[in-house]
């Protein structure tokens, strides 16, 4: 394997062309030339167009919705860059599928995070560069190395030109248990306080909310998340926090799954604005007017040209 030297190849699959195409641009680069499909049975087609020996290549794919086909692609790409004698392989996942699947919550559940990391060292990953997942110690999960990039740093930069004038009167809201050590980082960025909102959940993918700990009112609340799938959870806490006395109610994650309903319940909820990361493709004809989605293109090109050059990625945590 070589990891220092030879020139740099990008490479994306189909799930967030958009955001690779911007990431190389950031380099100064092109997507690489590569045919992704698939066969007249579902299968995927993979065929790289242009040499990869002794490249440093990075394939950039979200595994996202439809999240089987997306992890095959990128699968099958590690494949076809191995067996073409490249230099080193670099999985680039800005949002990475099946996190929420990460331990045991009961008697024969599978561990999908760890299959899914255990899949991609076999196809011939030498290295994963990520952004925010659902539970930091999937990073242990890999026998190779993990690059954890963090999305707080570019919600916090936003938040605090935005609301430059009015810090005295912000509060980051966790909007359950499980959120409140990012939150917690976000507050501490901002020098902001917190608060907590107590959530029980009597069934999957339904939230009560139960008690909230701190002083929201007459405050501007940002609720503060990594995912909103559903939207349940960050709606019913938006709506609770408003209901409690909050001047206003904004909402901020990284990953925007959205299945289901979730924009029709966003667009009722009484949340004034949402902003969300790229590492998840957002079709233009489904943007909805409470949204606002900021770039990560810049950020993982910093990532990747420091992991080519050899340099520490540490100053991007900051």
């Amino acid at each position: 394997m070589n990891t220092t030297g030879g020139n740099i190849k990008i490479f994306s699959g189909t799930s967030n062309r958009l955001l690779a195409e911007n990431i190389a641009s950031e380099i100064g680069l092109s997507v690489s030339k590569a045919h992704v499909g698939q066969f007249s049975d579902g299968e995927i087609s993979i065929n790289l167009l242009e040499t990869v020996r002794g490249a440093d290549v990075y394939i950039i794919n979200s595994t996202s919705n439809p999240v089987n086909d997306s992890l095959m692609e990128l699968l099958i790409m590690i494949d076809a860059c191995k067996r073409a004698s490249a230099g080193r392989i670099n999985a680039v996942i800005p949002y990475y599928g099946y996190a929420r699947q990460d331990r045991k919550a009961r008697p024969r559940d599978p561990i999908s995070a760890k299959l899914v990391a255990d899949m991609l060292t076999t196809a011939g990953a030498d290295r994963v560069l990520t952004m925010d997942l659902h539970c930091a110690q999937i990073q242990g999960f890999f026998d190779i190395p993990v690059d954890h990039l963090r999305g707080n740093t570019l919600l916090t930069d936003y938040y605090e030109t935005k609301f430059e004038d009015e810090m005295d009167n912000i509060v980051a809201v966790s909007p359950d248990l499980g959120s409140v050590a990012r939150t917690r980082d976000f507050a501490e960025k901002l020098n902001v306080p917190l608060a907590i909102i107590d959530k029980r959940r009597p069934k999957p993918n339904v939230s009560e909310i139960m008690n909230i700990i701190g002083d929201i009112k007459g405050k501007n609340c940002i609720l503060v998340d990594d995912m909103i799938d559903t939207a349940g959870t960050i709606c019913n806490a938006a709506n609770a926090i408003k209901e409690r006395g909050a001047k206003s109610v904004y909402a901020c994650c990284t990953h925007g799954v959205f299945s289901g309903t979730a924009l029709e319940r966003i667009e009722s909820s009484a949340i004034d604005q949402l902003i969300m990361l790229d590492t998840i493709h957002f079709p233009e004809e489904k943007m909805i007017s409470k949204i606002k989605i900021l770039s990560t293109a810049k950020i993982f090109a910093d990532a990747i040209y420091r992991i080519h050059e050899c340099l520490p990625i540490s100053r991007l945590y900051d």
